[in-house]
């Protein structure tokens, strides 16, 4: 009594509803566009150094994705960063239970960022053509921007745990609408989980929008904070929010990434049905031996130096892992849609009769209880 709750929908509540007609899968588009940037899939590799390294993102682009380095992870703070993940994985692997391995990630993550070892990192991916998009949290953006900027960066991402438009801070808060206005690259800005704050957030002038703060076997935001992001329904807000700002501006389009909730290809499937142009992955990509982490993962804000939310898990062993383009384009040897996701995406648009990721935004939708 005296209290409301509203019905919300994840992922895993809903289903894709075939067509009157459906068309050869040879025959659909799996491209999207974010601002000046086309890319061939609509996958983003999160930015957790157990995924994404500069090599790693080299790799992703050729293969038509996105990958997000992570400016506050161990690739600006140390030199040898392949040593200290091979030191993190064992200290994982051989503790019983997670505190060890996230007592060593927060001291790995104590060590001074270095401009000279971040631009290094940002130098590699340009230099090999790719689209280069680096991750900064809220609370660093304006510290770390002119550096990345100096880098030669294409796409800055703002992301948090939760993040708004409007932060009431004693502290000189970051606005970001002055912030992104004053920037010569597109912002991607995030996470958000309903639609009033993805609209505040798309009229900041950002030109895509996180929705979810990633959530996966290896997150702990609705242990620690309590917060969850039930994303079918978050996506769906955000993508209410972008027709309302579309109609508000005249015609300015905002991209709405999901991030959470990701386990196979069924899943990338509802995430763009429910309205999302592209999705964020982070626990799928550990079955790749590209993968920094070995196929251990973990989020960003597991390295938070008081209060951790998300662990170090191993989501795949060493000998089921394979290359990342057998992850993202098969042949599949797993029935569950673990690998050959971008095919398990252009089938389930094919099976239900749409040719591009615009249109299979208008699928039917159904819940499953």
């Amino acid at each position: 009594m005296g209290r409301s709750a509203r019905r919300t929908y994840g992922l895993a509540d809903v289903s894709v509803v075939p067509s009157r007609r459906t068309r050869s899968a040879k025959e659909v588009s799996t491209a999207w566009q974010l601002d000046a940037y086309r890319f061939g899939v609509p996958l983003v590799a999160h930015p957790s150094d157990a995924i994404t390294s500069p090599a790693f993102a080299v790799e992703f682009h050729r293969l038509g994705g996105l990958a997000v380095l992570n400016a506050e992870g161990l690739i600006g703070r140390h030199r040898d960063v392949e040593e200290k993940l091979a030191k993190l994985t064992e200290v994982a692997e051989r503790e019983a239970g997670p505190s060890a391995a996230i007592r060593m990630l927060q001291e790995l993550h104590a060590a001074p960022l270095q401009p000279e070892l971040l631009a290094a990192a940002v130098a590699e991916v340009r230099d090999a053509g790719v689209t280069t998009a680096v991750r900064v949290s809220p609370q660093k953006a304006r510290e770390l921007t002119p550096i990345l900027l100096e880098a030669g960066i294409d796409l800055l991402v703002i992301q948090g745990t939760i993040i708004s438009a409007e932060h009431v801070s004693s502290n000189e808060p970051l606005n970001l609408k002055n912030f992104i206005a004053e920037l010569d690259v597109p912002v991607v800005a995030g996470g958000v989980s309903d639609h009033r704050t993805a609209l505040h957030l798309m009229r900041t002038g950002a030109a895509g929008v996180i929705v979810g703060y990633g959530s996966s076997a290896a997150t702990t935001t609705h242990d620690v904070l309590g917060i969850g992001v039930p994303m079918a329904t978050a996506i769906a807000d955000a993508a209410a929010a972008r027709r309302e700002y579309l109609d508000e501006t005249g015609g300015r389009y905002v991209h709405v990434l999901a991030d959470g909730d990701l386990y196979s290809s069924g899943d990338i499937a509802k995430a763009i049905a429910c309205g999302a142009d592209a999705v964020m992955l982070g626990t799928m990509l550990t079955a790749a031996k590209e993968a920094p982490g070995r196929g251990w993962y973990w989020p960003s804000v597991a390295a938070h130096p008081s209060m951790p939310r998300g662990s170090v898990v191993q989501m795949t062993a060493p000998e089921e892992q394979t290359s990342l383009e057998k992850v993202l384009n098969g042949p599949a040897d797993d029935p569950f849609g673990y690998i050959n996701i971008v095919a398990g995406l252009r089938r389930a648009m094919a099976k239900a009769g749409y040719s591009d990721l615009k249109e299979f935004q208008k699928v039917g939708l159904t819940v499953r209880y």
